[in-house]
């Protein structure tokens, strides 16, 4: 095991429509896509893509949909760790305009306690905060081990306040941001308390403010994708965080400036892809990006 990831999987079905029918209404979509979805899912499949090694600690169930995210996880080298449920979990996910709008189904109702995971082995775990009894669980035991831990803050959750104890580096979003009623940079000083010695938050379109050793907030602007190449935002974020593991695993005399510009250029890749598996980019993908934009940015 080179880096465990806990979280929710989904499949996503991504689709493209001028027009939502409402009543007995029909219309046909421009495009779409049917990928793995779910927080440290992607980011887990974004990492094996890259080249490291990761264990998944997930949700599944006895399903044609589980069936199908097991053959794409296969297929993918992310070797999953099952935590029963009932029935798989589905995304249905409408890109608009650099925004987009999900309806879920989700069932986090566990049949049966999280598996018990060698860590051996193990550099870094990555949660979002579902399963939140397992997240705890295996940040405690990689604190003990000296393994690093880090957090996708997506939103602020039941456990939040005492798994940030454990986190190491916590990159979270400005909704996060909001429910703690605090700016960006007033929650950045707030992660510094509880320990987390990289912290960072991600803004979209606005960029990332983020600390790492010296503890100076920093801002980081996005890079200059023209808006006209925008394709599909979700999943984005998620491949950002996959890029800064893939990084401190791969580059690890990178500073965190440089492991959040990797990063950023994985998630430029990202919005101009439909659906997440088309945009998981390779390094290859990632340097051109970085050709393209950072000459232009800063």
């Amino acid at each position: 095991m080179e880096a465990l990831f806990i979280g929710h999987a989904y499949i996503d079905v991504t689709f493209i429509t001028d027009t939502l029918p409402t009543g007995d209404d029909k219309t046909i979509a421009d495009d779409y896509a049917v990928s793995y979805g779910g927080n440290a899912v992607t980011a887990a499949f974004a990492c094996a893509k890259l080249g490291v090694r990761p264990d998944l600690l997930c949700t599944s169930a006895d399903d044609w949909l589980s069936l199908m995210f097991r053959e794409m996880a296969r297929a993918s080298g992310v070797r999953i760790h099952e935590r029963k449920v009932s029935e798989a979990s589905l995304s249905f996910i409408m890109p608009k305009d650099g925004k987009r709008a999900i309806v879920r189904c989700r069932d986090d109702a566990y049949l049966h306690p999280f598996p018990n995971l060698n860590l051996d082995g193990c550099k870094v775990l990555h949660v979002d905060g579902h399963q939140g009894d397992a997240a705890l669980h295996y940040a405690k035991a990689c604190r003990e081990r000296g393994i690093a831990t880090s957090l996708d803050g997506g939103a602020v959750r039941e456990n939040t306040d005492e798994l940030l104890r454990y986190i190491d580096m916590a990159v979270v979003s400005e909704r996060f941001c909001e429910q703690w009623e605090l700016e960006p940079k007033d929650a950045l000083e707030k992660l510094k308390t509880y320990g987390c010695r990289v912290g960072a938050v991600t803004m979209g379109a606005d960029g990332v403010v983020y600390y790492a050793q010296d503890g100076d907030i920093q801002h980081m602007r996005a890079l200059p994708v023209p808006a006209e190449n925008v394709v599909d935002t979700n999943g984005a974020g998620d491949i950002f965080h996959g890029g800064y593991i893939v990084s401190m695993l791969q580059f690890p005399s990178r500073t965190w400036t440089e492991h959040f510009r990797f990063a950023r250029a994985a998630s430029a890749h990202a919005v101009q892809h439909l659906g997440n598996e088309a945009s998981v980019p390779t390094h290859a993908d990632i340097e051109a990006v970085r050709r393209a934009f950072e000459r232009i940015s800063v």
